[in-house]
């Protein structure tokens, strides 16, 4: 498995080989990616976020024990971020073909919040005009954003 790589092109080229090795850690929640075929050259861009979150019933063990009359809790885990691939389905084909080690794995931005995130994958996307060429896996833009989301991006 090829391990991401944090922001080759500015010179840092850092592996991140757990959440602890990214700057600024503490404050994220995802990242945008870009994923590089080194067979056929193709590119795919995306988001991940570092965490899940899950609701989960609270046992009557449980709720005996905390003295709580809930019935659901928030369960907040690591996500699959280690060995994630994409989304696409050509993508995941072509990892399967040819294997994890002739793929690299970029992040590109590291983002406090998830709308920054749906952000900059679509700033991403669009400036490089992933739907414009074969040479991008991306075969859609696909966004939902609120107006707060970005207006820490540019205070």
């Amino acid at each position: 498995m090829s391990n991401w790589i944090y922001k080759p092109n500015e010179g840092l080229g850092i592996d991140v080989l757990s959440i602890d090795n990214l700057p600024n850690h503490e404050e994220a929640v995802g990242f945008v990616y870009k994923i590089t075929n080194t067979v056929t050259g193709r590119f795919y861009i995306g988001r991940k976020n570092l965490y899940s979150e899950r609701k989960t019933k609270i046992s009557n063990r449980e709720k005996t024990q905390t003295k709580t009359r809930k019935t659901f809790k928030r369960v907040v885990k690591e996500s699959n971020w280690k060995t994630y691939y994409g989304s696409n389905k050509h993508l995941k084909a072509d990892v399967e073909k040819h294997g994890e080690g002739l793929f690299t794995r970029e992040i590109l931005h590291l983002c406090k919040t998830r709308g920054e995130c749906a952000y900059l994958e679509a700033k991403e996307q669009f400036d490089r005009g992933v739907l414009l060429t074969d040479d991008y896996y991306n075969g859609i833009i696909q966004i939902k954003l609120g107006g707060n989301a970005i207006k820490t991006l540019y205070k």
